[in-house]
């Protein structure tokens, strides 16, 4: 049985490096600027142009939902915003959900911040909201996002072919998921 009360209510996670915290509009200066970064916006394949009013209105309607959690990336010695963290597409029937993460920029990859949030919230689903399943979606052309993930527990099951068009070139879409019965380092 899914815990949506733990999802409504998202208690704040807290790790050796970072702090995963509801996230909300009180991060609206440091989410505007990510959405607008050119590697976090290629990473994440995003063809969307945001306006700051969309940005209010999502952040905004985060805190309280229960078939989601949405969680800011805190860098723990100083509360900085580092990034989020999203458990979506709850599917209580079948104990599933989606992952998605996405950090503020070069700056901040590759010091282990990402490996330390998505290892929290696969806790999260599994521990607490009671999920069996957690899966994800990740372009080829991200193979740095694709060994955190398997460095947390995920497993490739599948390749979406030419799925996302980019640049001029067509890039290849990677389904992986984790089991709560899978190991998870």
């Amino acid at each position: 049985m899914i815990d949506t009360e733990a999802l409504r209510t998202q208690p704040e996670l807290d790790g050796e490096n970072v702090v995963l915290a509801q996230l909300d509009d009180s991060y609206f200066a440091a989410a505007w600027e990510a959405v607008r970064d050119p590697e976090v916006i290629r990473l994440t394949g995003t063809h969307t142009k945001f306006t700051e009013e969309q940005i209010h209105r999502f952040l905004a309607s985060r805190p309280g939902l229960e078939d989601r959690a949405d969680y800011a990336i805190l860098r723990k010695e100083d509360r900085a915003y580092l990034g989020d963290v999203v458990l979506s597409d709850i599917d209580e029937h079948n104990r599933s959900g989606g992952f998605r993460i996405a950090l503020t920029g070069p700056d901040v990859f590759g010091k282990g911040y990402g490996t330390e949030a998505t290892k929290l919230l696969l806790d999260y689903a599994f521990d607490v909201v009671g999920l069996h399943r957690v899966s994800l979606e990740v372009f080829a052309h991200n193979p740095r996002a694709r060994r955190v993930y398997e460095k947390c527990g995920f497993v490739r099951e599948g390749i979406q072919r030419q799925a996302l068009w980019w640049d001029g070139e067509w890039h290849d879409v990677i389904t992986m998921a984790v089991l709560k019965t899978d190991p998870r380092p």
